[in-house]
């Protein structure tokens, strides 16, 4: 379906028409967030239409919207077409959408000026955490302490007291010992302290250290070729690994190590897999443990209720025969989703049976 370059009042009947029609012949779509919807909106809007827009949303509004954005991955085009007609518009012929980071980056930048685009895609791409204390409290301890090294005493008391204790206390076990005794006097000593110095040290770690690490940090090579295979279809990643192990095997292992799979879902405390669960599309939980095996089937039957269990395997039951490819997207959108769900602080994903948290 293309969008008809024209502002005429039939051609746009003529379109809402259409869609309402298709519309009629399939299943409702499953009701979505708010920032969700707002997310496929404006990708679906693009550059032309959606400037006006994005001018009026302030720093906070497009910081949430653009995670979203960045987040998405494919959205089918029944649900792109319900949502435009929910809103009387109109879309063109590509169908799906895709948002990435490097989408919603190149849209930002149509429409905000530089500075805030940097600052709003190291926020998202940058260490996890809802605000600069907890994206802190994800940097590394060497890291975090080779920059307070060289700041006062007094500041990196203020940065420790607002960290969580179990990684102020390995920054300060990195720090020199005199500089270390002199901090925790000082942090022994503090009173509460005022809002503007918190606010003007927060503003002096986001611009100096902050952004700095987002622009000089870079990834292990083995870290970013294990999200690579994440996203392989499972055949692709067999032959990949197969040949890799055959060629470099001790990258082979390296990389396997890194990856979080569907499979790495079971690692997930009950909290956090019910968490996990109301989020997800009941019918892409049911496609995804097609192929699953017993002790995953088993560990999804067991975060729920009998009820619910038992409701979830009879859907699975009416699928009948599921194309592979279905599995895979359904076993990838899981993944994603959880890393999405960890990267905002709502669950904790490990990649293994220690309790190291896995931050993407």
């Amino acid at each position: 379906m293309s969008v008809p370059q024209t502002t005429n009042a039939n051609d746009i009947t003529s379109v809402v028409a259409a869609l309402a029609s298709r519309q009629a012949n399939r299943p409702k779509s499953k009701p979505m967030s708010g920032p969700k919807r707002a997310a496929i909106l404006m990708l679906a809007l693009g550059e032309q239409y959606g400037g006006k827009v994005w001018s009026l949303l302030d720093d906070n509004e497009v910081r949430e919207l653009s995670m979203h954005m960045s987040t998405l991955g494919t959205v089918e085009a029944d649900i792109v077409e319900d949502l435009l007609l929910e809103f009387v518009s109109r879309m063109s012929a590509s169908g799906a959408l895709m948002g990435t980071f490097d989408a919603t980056e190149r849209l930002l930048q149509q429409y905000l000026p530089p500075e805030r685009v940097v600052g709003i895609m190291d926020e998202i791409r940058g260490p996890a955490g809802r605000n600069m204390w907890e994206k802190l409290s994800n940097v590394q301890e060497e890291v975090l302490a080779n920059y307070l090294k060289n700041e006062y005493p007094q500041t990196i008391a203020v940065v420790l007291s607002k960290l969580k204790p179990e990684h102020a206390a390995r920054v300060l076990a990195i720090l020199p010992e005199d500089m270390a005794l002199d901090v925790i006097g000082r942090m022994l000593k503090m009173e509460a302290v005022q809002k503007e110095v918190i606010e003007r040290v927060e503003q002096t770690l986001r611009t100096e250290f902050m952004s700095n690490l987002s622009q000089t940090r870079r990834r292990d090579a083995h870290e970013v070729m294990a999200e690579i295979f994440n996203n392989f279809d499972r055949q692709t990643e067999t032959r990949f690994i197969t040949s890799l192990e055959e060629d470099n095997r001790e990258s082979a292992e390296r990389i396997k190590a890194l990856m979080f799979t569907f499979d790495d879902l079971v690692k997930l405390d009950s909290a956090s897999a019910q968490t996990l669960m109301r989020h997800v599309d009941k019918d892409k939980l049911g496609v995804a443990l097609k192929s699953a095996n017993e002790d995953v089937r088993g560990f999804f039957l067991g975060n729920m209720s009998s009820r619910a269990g038992k409701m979830l395997l009879d859907d699975m039951a009416a699928l009948g025969p599921v194309r592979l490819r279905d599995v895979d997207e359904a076993q990838a959108l899981l993944v994603n989703l959880a890393k999405d769900l960890a990267a905002k602080g709502e669950i904790m994903l490990t990649k293994n049976r220690a309790d190291d948290e896995l931050v993407y």
